[in-house]
C-alpha cells in the first residue's frame, strides 16, 4: 500500500483542519463553533437505512472510516428506535478510523471503506490521489458522500472549508475514471446538495461495464430526502404578509442554527423577485 503524497496546499489544509479541531472555528455568519463541537456529527447516520443492505452483506465484516471525524461506532443510539450502535446496526466486527486532523491513523484495508463528507475538503489537484487511496483501501465496497455546497465553517485563513465544490455528475465522473483500475470494488455514491438532500447514484462495479451488451453506460440516480420542490420551482405564498425586517430577522436566525443553508437561501432570494423587491 503506497503512501498518499499530497500537494503542498493539501498538506497545509490538513494543518488548518488540525487547528480547527483543537481551537474551534468561525462560521460564515460570524458565529463561533467551540472545539468540543468540531467534527462531532456521525455523518453516516442520515444514510443508515439506505446503506444498511450493503453493509449487512455477509462479506462485509470490517470497515475503515476514512476521515471519520467524531464518528463513534460503539456509541448507543446510532439507530434511535432500537438504541443500537453503528457496529450493532450494521453487524460489523471491526472498525478502524483514519482522521489526520485528529491524529487517528488506523489506515488499514477493510471490506468496506466509508468516506463521509471528506472529498469536498480536499484541494482540487489532490482529489484523484485521495479517490485512488479510497479504492486501494477497500477490499469489496466503497461508500462515499460528497457535499456539493458551501460549508458553514471557515478555514483559519477565512476561506470556506469546502474548498472543492462541484456538482454531483462531476464527482461521479472522477470516481468512474478511477474505478476502472478497481473493477471488483462496488461503489455507492451519494452527493449532497444541502445537508439533508441530494442525489444517490445506483451502486456499480466498473468490471460489470465490460459485460454490458450496450455501449452506453447509464448514470442512474435518484433524489434522496427531498419531498419539497426545488428552489427554482418554488412559488411565493400569496396569503402571507411579512415585513422586510421580519424576513431579515428570520433568515438571520435560520443561518445561525443551520449555516449549511447559506448558499440555498442566497439562491432563493435571488430567484424570488417579490422577496427581493421587499428587501431592496
Amino acid at each position: 500500500m503506497s503512501e498518499l503524497k499530497l500537494s503542498h496546499q493539501g498538506e497545509e489544509l490538513i494543518e488548518h483542519y488540525k487547528y480547527m479541531a483543537e481551537n474551534g472555528y468561525q462560521t460564515a455568519t460570524n458565529g463561533m463553533v467551540e472545539n468540543n463541537e468540531v467534527y462531532e456529527r456521525f455523518e453516516l447516520k442520515k444514510f443508515r437505512q439506505m446503506v444498511r443492505p450493503k453493509l449487512l452483506h455477509p462479506d462485509i465484516q470490517s470497515v475503515l472510516d476514512y476521515g471519520g471525524g467524531g464518528s463513534d461506532w460503539e456509541a448507543a443510539d446510532f439507530e434511535p428506535d432500537s438504541g443500537e450502535s453503528a457496529k450493532e446496526y450494521f453487524l460489523i466486527d471491526q472498525v478502524a478510523t483514519y482522521e489526520p486532523a485528529r491524529g487517528l491513523n488506523q489506515k488499514t484495508k477493510a471490506d468496506c471503506v466509508v468516506c463521509m463528507d471528506v472529498l469536498e475538503h480536499v484541494f482540487l489537484p489532490d482529489v484523484p490521489k485521495v479517490v485512488k487511496d479510497l479504492f486501494g483501501l477497500a477490499k469489496k465496497l466503497l461508500i462515499i458522500n460528497v457535499a456539493c455546497y458551501r460549508a458553514g465553517a471557515l478555514l483559519p485563513n477565512g476561506e470556506n472549508a469546502h474548498v472543492t465544490i462541484r456538482e454531483p455528475h462531476w464527482w461521479k465522473a472522477v470516481i468512474d475514471v478511477v474505478s476502472l483500475n478497481y473493477p471488483e470494488i462496488e461503489v455507492y455514491l451519494f452527493c449532497s446538495e444541502s445537508y439533508d438532500r441530494g442525489v444517490v447514484f445506483e451502486s456499480f462495479k466498473s468490471g460489470n461495464w465490460l459485460e454490458s451488451n450496450s455501449y452506453e453506460i447509464d448514470q442512474n440516480y435518484l433524489d434522496f430526502n427531498d419531498p419539497r420542490p426545488r428552489v427554482s420551482e418554488t412559488k411565493p405564498h400569496q396569503n402571507i404578509t411579512v415585513s422586510p425586517s421580519q424576513i431579515i430577522d428570520l433568515v438571520g436566525k435560520l443561518l445561525e442554527e443551520r449555516p449549511q443553508y447559506t448558499s440555498e437561501i442566497g439562491s432563493l432570494v435571488s430567484r424570488n423577485t417579490h422577496l427581493r423587491a421587499g428587501i431592496d
